[in-house]
This record gives C-alpha cells, sequence and structure tokens, in this order.
C-alpha cells in the first residue's frame, strides 16, 4: 500500500500555516531573537558608564514596538500582550530567588530592621501621601470617573519599588551598604504594596474604622512572618534531604533538579495560600546558599551557581523588553490622543508625587536608624541617603502588573479614566527607569568617589585566599569565621540596640554550629563518598596550605 509522505507532510504544513499557532511562532522567534540583540548590545555597551542591560532592553522593546506599530499601519505595537500571570508565576520568581541566593547575608541581616524599617514603614507613608495627593489632585482636573478605591489602588501602585532595576543600577561589591538597604528593602515593600492593593480591593472602603486599621495591620505581620517561615522551611527541607539522600553519588542531575524546583515550589505554594511569594522565594534563596549548596558536589555547585544567575539575566531582559514593547499599546494611547496635555501632566503629577513620597520617609527613617548605631562608619551618612532615596525612584514591572490588574480587564479597557491611569503608569515606568536609571550609576561614582575604600569600611567580608583559588566554587557570601571570646557581651538594652550586629551574630552562629549544621549541613559537614569529588573540608584544607 502506497503512502505520499511529502502529500501528508505539506496537508500538515498548510494546516499549520492556517491556525493562530503560527503568529504566535512567528512572535515567540522575533522575541527570543531580540533578547540575544540585548545580550550582546549589552556587552559591547558593558564598559559604558551611563548604559546597562536594563535600559538597553527597554530601548530596544521601544524601537521594536515603533517598527511593529508603522508596518501595521497603527493597529498593532507589541508581539506579546503583558500579562500578569507570565510576569508574576514565570519570570519574577528566578530574579527574586537568585538575588537572596547570591545575597550578602551577613551585610543584609545586620542592616535588617533599617531594611524592614524602611520597607514596611516607609511603603505605608509613600502609600498614604500619593494617595492623600491623587484624591486632592486629579478629583479636580478631568481624567474620567474614579472612585475612592481607584485612587487607594495608585497610591499602592506608585509605592512598589523596581527591585529588579536596582539589581542592574547598583553593584553589591562596590556598595554593599546602599546595595542591601535598597534591594533588601524593594522585597520588602513589594510585599507591602500587594498587602495594601490586596487590601483596598477587597476591604469596603466606605467603612473604614480603628478595627479595619488594625485588621490591616495584623495582616502584613501574619504575611510577612508565614512567608519569611514558608521560604526557610523549603529552603531547610531541601538541605537535609540532598543531605541525607546525597544524591550527588549517583547523579548531579538530580541534586540540581531539586534544588530549582524546591525553590519553585515554595513561591508557588505561597501564591497557593494567599502569601507573599516574593518574600517566600526571596529568604528560600537565603537558606539554600547557606545550607542546601554546601551540601551538593563541587560540580554541582558550580552549575547551581551559573543556572540561577542565569535564569535571573535572561527574566531580566525579557521583563525589560516586554515592558517596553507593551508601552506603546496603541489600544489605550487612543483614549488620550484627544487630550495628551492631559495625559503628560497626570504623569508629572504621579511622578513628583513619587519623588515627595520618597523623601518623605528615607531621610527621617534614616535618622531614627542612625540613632540605633554608636559605630560611625555603620550609619547612613547624607550622601548614601541621597542615594537610598533615588535609587528607590524606579517604579518597574511591579507597578505595571498592579495597574493593569485595577484599570484593565485581561488587558483591555475602555474608560477613558482607566486608559489615562495606564499610560501615565507607563509614562512614569519608562520615563523612571531610564532617566534615573541612567544617573543613578553616575551620581554613585559623584557622591561615593572611592566605593573601593567604601566598601573595605562598610563591609563585613574579608578577603580571603579561597577567593583566588577557587573563585568558580566561592559562593561569594560571608565570612564564616567565628568571633569567639572577642564579642563584649551586653550590659544593657541600649548597648544591644547600639552594637547589636557581632552580638546577634556570634550566638546565632553557635546555635547554628550547634543544632542547625548537624541536622541540616552546611559547610563542614558535607559527607565524604569515596571518588567523589574533594568536599568543603578538602577545600579548606588547600586553603590552609596556600596561606602557610
Amino acid at each position: 500500500m502506497g503512502f505520499d509522505f511529502a502529500l501528508l507532510l505539506g496537508k500538515l504544513g498548510s494546516n499549520r500555516l492556517a491556525t493562530s499557532e503560527y503568529s504566535s511562532i512567528v512572535s515567540m522567534n522575533l522575541f527570543v531573537a531580540l533578547l540575544c540583540a540585548c545580550i550582546v548590545i549589552g556587552h559591547l555597551l558593558e564598559e559604558n558608564r551611563w548604559m546597562n542591560e536594563s535600559i538597553t532592553a527597554l530601548v530596544i522593546g521601544i524601537c521594536t514596538g515603533v517598527v511593529i506599530l508603522l508596518s501595521s499601519g497603527g493597529t498593532n505595537s507589541h508581539l506579546l500582550v503583558f500579562s500578569e500571570d507570565l510576569f508574576f508565576i514565570y519570570l519574577l520568581p528566578p530574579i527574586i530567588f537568585n538575588a537572596g541566593f547570591q545575597v550578602k547575608k551577613k551585610q543584609f541581616f545586620r542592616n535588617f530592621m533599617t531594611i524592614v524599617l524602611f520597607g514596611a514603614v516607609g511603603t505605608v507613608i509613600s502609600f498614604t501621601i500619593i494617595s492623600f495627593g491623587a484624591i486632592n489632585i486629579f478629583q479636580r482636573m478631568d481624567v474620567g470617573t474614579l472612585e475612592l478605591g481607584d485612587f487607594l489602588a495608585i497610591g499602592a501602585i506608585f509605592s512598589a519599588t523596581d527591585s529588579v532595576c536596582t539589581l542592574q543600577v547598583l553593584n553589591q561589591d562596590q556598595t554593599p551598604l546602599l546595595y542591601s538597604l535598597v534591594f533588601g528593602e524593594g522585597v520588602v515593600n513589594d510585599a507591602t504594596s500587594v498587602v495594601i492593593f490586596n487590601a483596598v480591593q477587597n476591604f469596603d472602603l466606605s467603612q473604614i474604622t480603628t478595627a479595619v486599621a488594625f485588621q490591616l495591620i495584623g495582616n502584613f505581620f501574619y504575611l510577612f512572618i508565614t512567608s519569611t517561615l514558608l521560604g526557610a522551611g523549603a529552603g531547610l527541607l531541601s538541605a537535609y534531604i540532598i543531605k541525607k539522600l546525597y544524591f550527588g553519588r549517583h547523579s548531579t542531575d538530580r541534586e540540581v533538579a531539586i534544588m530549582i524546583l524546591m525553590a519553585y515550589l515554595s513561591y508557588m505554594l505561597a501564591e497557593l495560600f494567599y502569601l507573599s511569594g516574593i518574600l517566600t522565594v526571596f529568604f528560600c534563596g537565603i537558606v539554600m546558599s547557606h545550607y542546601t549548596w554546601h551540601n551538593v558536589t563541587e560540580k554541582s555547585r558550580v552549575t547551581t551557581k551559573h543556572t540561577f544567575a542565569t535564569l535571573s539575566f535572561v527574566a531580566e531582559l525579557f521583563i525589560f523588553l516586554y515592558v517596553g514593547m507593551d508601552a506603546l499599546d496603541i489600544e489605550k494611547w487612543k483614549f488620550v490622543k484627544d487630550s495628551p496635555g492631559t495625559s503628560v501632566e497626570v504623569s508629572a503629577i504621579l511622578l513628583g508625587l513619587v519623588l515627595v513620597g520618597r523623601a518623605a520617609f528615607v531621610f527621617p527613617l534614616s535618622f531614627l536608624s542612625n540613632l540605633t548605631k554608636k559605630a560611625r562608619h555603620e550609619r547612613i551618612d547624607f550622601r548614601q541617603q541621597v542615594l537610598i532615596w533615588w535609587a528607590g525612584l524606579m517604579r518597574g514591572a511591579v507597578s505595571m502588573a498592579l495597574a493593569y490588574n485595577q484599570f484593565t480587564k485581561l488587558g483591555h479597557t475602555t474608560l477613558r479614566g482607566n486608559a489615562i491611569m495606564i499610560t501615565s503608569t507607563i509614562t512614569v515606568v519608562l520615563f523612571s527607569t531610564m532617566v534615573f536609571g541612567l544617573i543613578t550609576q553616575p551620581l554613585v561614582r559623584l557622591l561615593l568617589p572611592s566605593p573601593k575604600s567604601m566598601t573595605r569600611m562598610i563591609s563585613s567580608e574579608p578577603t580571603t585566599p579561597k577567593s583566588f583559588i577557587v573563585p568558580l566554587l566561592g559562593n561569594g557570601q560571608d565570612s564564616e569565621i567565628d568571633l569567639g571570646p572577642h564579642v563584649v557581651r551586653p550590659s544593657s538594652l541600649r548597648m544591644l540596640l547600639s552594637t547589636p550586629s557581632h552580638t546577634v551574630h556570634h550566638y546565632w552562629r553557635k546555635f547554628d554550629n550547634a543544632f542547625m549544621r548537624p541536622v541540616f549541613g552546611g559547610r563542614g559537614f558535607v559527607p565524604f563518598v569515596p571518588g567523589s569529588p574533594p568536599t568543603e573540608q578538602s577545600t579548606h584544607h588547600l586553603v590552609d596550605e596556600e596561606t602557610n
């Protein structure tokens, strides 16, 4: 029985050409090609003091949107429609996890109270100022029909900083204090903004009472604590599983897979139970870097370190390219074409409120934070406060996602007021990311002209011979030196508040070494399997020989 394969393939091809899936394939091909272009151009601009890859991706996205808009006769401007699910479920988790995995833990927890103060209290202050300003200004303008819930949602939307862009414009090694404060604040800020945003949507705003206010505060603390515990629990569980089963004696692929899947599972569980996935996956990354990473083979350490960094890098580029292309969505802009001045005016007012709202908490809260720090080099001086204020002005994909959630239905809107809010959000995101992002690095060089000396002064992590011997295996995290008898025991509450870091760290290290590491592994507790690569202990032995 004869069979014409060419005819069959031709029919299959014609069927595929007739489906809408083919256009999606074309769009994805173009999008991946643009991602490759972002990487190449970003590499060529590596030494440029003004540009970074996030701004490069934004510019390429906008230029691509212009080309598509012109080629389609003004009917379409993007390859993909902005999706909250794509952003929150697929793109954001690897970025936040890698930030927690790579963060300098000692520097982060040394400033933990300041970070929470900025991220929680500061966000509430910013939300209040932006919401109050929006209510009093926009009600006097012709911006369409907006209710009280919309104005409060605007406050939550524009109080959310862009943690992703912070990773691009600040260097963790050059400015560790600024990085830990701004990025750590950004993580807590995003969680707080989402809590406020959900509260605005779920609570009856016509009857705001003291009980409702306390319920909001209690909801935030519940969210913060449970999300943190869930992330830490997922990290500890992965460490225990890998330590007990030691997949590496059979396959390093299983080690890498279980780390990736457990990290993603923690994020999805947080979303399932209506917690903060951002906080959960961030603290999961911190715990995994402290325990799980040291329980795997050295090949897996290299693999996981670069895999997490690569996934985060690609997701960041995807987000900025995505936002750049969606900025020219003709459907939203056609509603404001008759009154472009109103849209520009609204964008300028929102930008001014963002500037004022951030300044209203950065400088006062920095003053309060400095009161608890006795050592001069641990205080946040005025130049650093200016940089913290400036670096947190950028608004990004979180603001975009919340704005689309509030003012559109499945990415579409037919109301003029909602369209103005969407286009104004896009304008603020583009302006703040490109202008503030371009100026941040030169501003750091101007206000902190000697970052190397600043790093030596404020970083708690001395350079060790290990960083030169095994640069690929060094986790780049923390010094594991025990301070031992040199720690001064606090004789009063005032002394504990003024110099808490060394004291708390000392007791944490004693607890960690006595109880946590024997159960969950970590540095010094990696089991030795004959024929396997050298363990952490053999690496330390090599370091000691080199030092001697």
